[in-house]
């Protein structure tokens, strides 16, 4: 065992330095081809930076990964899919950076990726076990499939709203998939692959991202949201729901925070996806935390799902219960003292609001 986690460190050391220094030049490059963030001066612009950057961070990403798997990784027909598809991905999210395109048009490539993974890796959700009870999905296995892999794409996109954020979750959710690979002694296996390169790659871009960050990941953050589904939908081993419900529940953050979105959106009679600045990393920040410290909670509390699906796989399920309920009990008081659902006390809303657009103009003082 010893020599297998020193050969994972090895893959995670190799893809890090190569995502350290590729994104290092990302960054020119983005800043020569156009590929750069104009933070907008309109009212309810939801960007928290004042000055232009350059994007493309997760193309950095995805070519990390590329040489890593030349490295380290061995060719089947599932890998064969995951890398057309992440090819398709990334082109669409370089198109995005480049020159916005209609969200319909991005749906489509992100479609398109999916149907590579369902159709032709043959990656599928094809059944699930409740309570005694199978639910056969059959045909439904490819829609079920292709919507799970567009959602979590768009979940980890949608919480990119702070320095370090999205890439410091998902570094989260690829070092615990790893872990729970090492401990149950699945080496060589896809899943271990794929989440140590991605862990390596995702950390060299977080030194460059992470507060203040000098680059974004841009569009193309929907590639970890892409890698993060796949490793999920091959990690799901068996029928038992709880098999495809614990690498789901390391990502706690991104998905209780797009749930609220929906709800507080749908409450206020308006589009799920209408922008607003009332996320959980908003709320924090109207709490008067800074930047860093309102990405440190949210890693905490990430690390804290994270935590709870370790224990419940490989030491003790009853002390994995206990941490879900430790941060249930934080859930429901964050949506009590926040507005991140409801608008119910409107002089909560104005000071989070009024906090928010200080810290803004300070910054562009």
């Amino acid at each position: 065992m010893i020599s297998e986690i020193l050969h994972s460190c090895f893959i995670i050391f190799v893809t890090f330095i190569c995502s350290l220094f590729i994104t290092h030049y990302m960054k020119k490059i983005a800043f020569y081809i156009g590929a750069v963030d104009i933070p907008r001066t309109d009212d309810n612009n939801r960007h928290i930076h004042k000055n232009i950057m350059p994007k493309l961070g997760g193309v950095g990403i995805f070519l990390s990964f590329l040489l890593g798997y030349m490295l380290f990784g061995e060719q089947s027909m599932q890998m064969n899919a995951i890398l057309i598809g992440s090819f398709i991905m990334i082109l669409t999210g370089i198109c995005d950076d480049l020159k916005p395109i209609k969200p319909v048009h991005k749906l489509i490539g992100q479609i398109i990726a999916a149907c590579v993974i369902a159709f032709y890796g043959n990656i599928l959700l094809n059944d699930i076990s409740v309570f005694g009870l199978t639910f056969e999905f059959g045909i439904l296995s490819y829609p079920i499939t292709i919507f799970f892999i567009v959602a979590c794409s768009n979940i980890i996109n949608l919480i990119d709203g702070l320095d370090g954020l999205s890439a410091g979750i998902c570094s989260i959710f690829f070092i615990t998939i790893s872990i729970i690979c090492l401990f149950q002694g699945r080496y060589g296996t896809l899943v271990l692959t794929l989440s140590l390169l991605m862990l390596g790659s995702t950390f060299g871009f977080l030194v460059h991202n992470f507060y203040p960050a000098s680059i974004f990941a841009g569009d193309c953050a929907t590639f970890l949201g892409y890698m993060i589904s796949v490793i999920t939908l091959l990690e799901f081993k068996g029928p038992a729901l709880i098999s495809f419900f614990i690498p789901v529940m390391i990502l706690g953050i991104p998905i209780i925070d797009t749930l609220f979105a929906i709800i507080r959106r749908l409450l206020k009679g308006q589009t799920p996806f209408q922008g607003d600045r009332a996320h959980m990393h908003h709320q924090l920040l109207g709490m008067n935390l800074s930047q860093r410290q309102a990405v440190l909670v949210m890693y905490f509390i990430n690390i804290l799902f994270a935590l709870a699906s370790i224990f419940y796989v490989l030491k003790d399920a009853v002390v994995g219960i206990i941490f879900y309920i430790i941060i249930l009990f934080i859930v429901l008081w964050f949506v009590f003292n926040t507005t991140i659902i409801s608008d119910n006390y409107p002089e909560r809303t104005k000071k989070i609001s009024s906090k928010l657009t200080h810290k803004y103009s300070k910054k562009k003082k």
